[in-house]
């Protein structure tokens, strides 16, 4: 199933691609479906079998329909969001309005019912394909092609760490490509060089533990409350510590990458509250005024080097993308741990140093939501990039193309890191790849 296939790799070296594929905006059809529609993306069986369907005459629509294609300013895309835990649906429209998000059980009837549209008001629909967890994205790949086989929609494949990174896009017009991103999560640590649409530069990755996973784990065993998750309470109760009473080491300090560990630093965090005889077991507001106080040192502890290390990889990283792309003047911080604050804060002077700007969505857009897999799936859609409808009534047996794990990026050569683990083994061709050969049999 479904596009995400072809992005310019280079501006200056290959042609942009439109693919032939039906679009009802607002009921009306836009543009014709080819006959022998092209299964090549994200959910087709396999790359090599995509590739052989794949044809530079798939490609040939006239000038006309080219400026079409390019010029829908009134399009309305579903997105819908099942990577991890959550389910998450939006509607957004393309000049960028949220017309609805919702996180339930019921979440497409819902996110159409709060926009006040239905099926048929539709341009498209836009699913995460990748990474995540597989049972999770089976939800909602079968509901996304439920949808679109019912009322014959397209449907856009989204990479999930390059939807963080575009819905800045949505938020901050100025933000044109190239720009950087670092994308900061429970699961994910990523820093990339966004040339283009669909055209990325991994700088830097996750080797073992993202910094999510190491505040989460510090919260837990300092006893917090975790109904808002590990990343605001650490924030709150670091306010009231002293960030330099536990002398903790910087993260790969040896290391003259931009790669991101938080294994280490969480046993250390451990020994400290292990050496300090704090009890999880004992909430923090039940806490005695010497308990909190050494709970609090820990967490501000923890945080000002956790956060250190994200400023550190940050600043090698911009020199990095500064050699490649000159131009840049973003850097995009998102994902959930974007929400924090201190993060904000230590991460904008970092870039004020090398003269850019830091862009953060929303904190509502920063965790895993309905709305980035909608944009992102615009933006894709509006240069082509989708599948046609699938069938109405699809097999019950049908094979999901799902991709768990899915590089963004092709890895800068000079971030390739000693330290990295068998975690991150690919199983799939990175998204950019996957444009870059699309161009090349084009060429």
């Amino acid at each position: 199933m479904v596009s995400l296939a072809t992005s310019t790799f280079s501006r200056n070296l290959f042609p942009r691609p439109s693919l032939p594929y039906v679009v009802r905006a607002l009921g009306t059809t836009l543009l014709q479906l080819h006959p022998k529609p092209t299964s090549w993306g994200p959910l087709s069986s396999s790359w090599k079998s995509c590739s052989a369907h794949f044809s530079a005459s798939s490609f040939n629509l006239s000038k006309s329909q080219n400026e079409t294609l390019g010029s829908q300013d009134d399009l309305v895309v579903l997105g819908i969001e099942t990577s991890c835990d959550d389910t998450a649906a939006a509607i957004v429209r393309s000049n960028g309005d949220i017309l609805s998000q919702v996180v339930s059980s019921q979440v497409v009837q819902d996110a159409l019912e709060n926009a006040n549209l239905t099926e048929r008001d539709l341009s498209a629909v836009a699913v995460t394909i990748g990474p995540g967890l597989s049972l999770c994205l089976r939800v909602g790949v079968q509901k996304a092609r439920k949808i679109a086989g019912s009322h014959n929609l397209p449907i856009v494949g989204v990479h999930h760490m390059e939807a963080h990174a575009l819905v800045a896009r949505l938020i901050e017009k100025d933000l044109q490509f190239p720009f950087m991103a670092l994308l900061i999560s429970g699961g994910h640590n990523l820093l990339i060089l966004a040339r283009d649409l669909g055209h990325y530069i991994q700088l830097g990755t996750t080797i073992d533990d993202a910094i999510g996973e190491a505040y989460d784990k510090t919260a837990k065993w300092l006893g917090l409350d975790l109904r808002r998750s590990g990343g605001p309470a650490i924030e709150e109760l670091a306010r009231e510590g002293d960030a330099k009473a536990v002398k903790f080491s910087t993260p790969m300090k040896q290391h003259k990458d931009c790669n991101f560990s938080y294994a280490g630093l969480k046993t250390q965090v451990r020994l400290a509250i292990e050496s300090r005889n704090i009890n999880a077991e004992i909430p923090i507001s039940s806490a005695s005024s010497e308990d909190r106080s050494s709970r609090a040192d820990i967490a501000a502890s923890f945080q000002r080097v956790a956060v250190l290390h994200l400023e550190e990889r940050c600043e090698r990283a911009i020199e990095w993308a500064l050699k490649i792309e000159p131009s840049i003047k973003h850097l995009v911080v998102s994902g959930g741990v974007a929400s924090n604050q201190y993060v904000r804060a230590q991460l904008d002077q970092v870039v004020k140093k090398k003269s850019l700007q830091l862009v953060c969505p929303p904190p509502s857009l920063c965790t895993d939501n309905g709305v980035m897999v909608a944009w992102t799936g615009l933006e894709h859609f509006r240069m082509g990039r989708y599948d046609p409808p699938p069938p109405a009534n699809e097999p019950e047996d049908y094979v999901y193309d799902l991709r768990p794990r899915w590089p963004l990026g092709e890895e800068y050569s000079e971030g390739r890191s000693e330290a990295r683990s068998l975690r991150t083994a690919r199983i799939h061709p990175s998204l950019t790849s996957l444009i870059q050969a699309s161009m090349q049999q084009q060429s």
